[in-house]
């Protein structure tokens, strides 16, 4: 006999999963396939069940919304352990990019500045970008030049191995450049920007 407590634990079960079994099906007819995904054709459900049954493996409903539903033949803890393991799959395909931010200042000098271009070296090699900013600070502003060509000097050095997304380009009191990780060997090398569009790029939004 069934208990309170037994029911309620399966319908919780039922609400758990995501996939319909067996009699929880409602559709009359199915697509189905077999335990190693091999296509039988279109069943009723009856049939379905019955061929389960034979086969001592659960219907699964794995796309109620086609036409008509498809269901497969699997034992439904091999099919969880089949759609976890895709899953994990695929997620540890996936690529996370962090943007790293180093600052610089004009006057950053050659032992602090060798310290963050190992710094942004390293970020790199994990395949992170780099947001690059220098800051001015005061009178520093009226010599941008400084800042210009402390960007430039980093940019040379690691133009064997990044993309510059976005020059040199001043915001308010700060000096932004982006780069990223270069993907796959330039054949060429990297193409140094003209003057006009270092120009462009720290004059535009003014000194603030």
């Amino acid at each position: 006999m069934r208990t309170i407590a037994t029911e309620y634990r399966d319908r919780r079960q039922r609400e758990e999963r995501k996939h319909r079994l067996n009699r929880e099906i409602n559709a009359q007819e199915l697509r189905v396939t077999g335990p190693d995904n091999e296509p039988i054709g279109i069943l009723s459900l009856t049939e379905a069940l019955r061929m389960a049954g034979d086969l001592d493996v659960d219907l699964v409903e794995i796309a109620p919304m086609a036409s008509p539903p498809v269901a497969r033949l699997i034992d439904y803890g091999k099919f969880k352990y089949q759609e976890q393991k895709r899953a994990a799959e695929a997620k540890a395909k996936q690529t996370v990019i962090d943007i790293k931010e180093v600052k610089f200042r004009p006057g950053t000098d050659d032992g602090d500045y060798n310290i963050k271009l190992r710094n942004i070296r390293r970020f790199l090699e994990d395949g992170d970008k780099v947001k690059v900013t220098l800051r001015f600070r005061g009178r520093e502003i009226t010599h941008q030049n400084l800042g210009l060509d402390l960007l430039n000097r980093l940019r040379d050095e690691l133009a064997d191995s990044i993309v510059v997304e976005q020059f040199p380009k001043l915001e308010g009191r700060q000096m932004i450049m982006m780069i990223a990780p270069q993907r796959k060997k330039a054949t060429g090398g990297q193409a140094k920007p003209k003057p006009s569009e270092q120009d462009d790029a720290i004059t535009e939004n003014g000194a603030g």
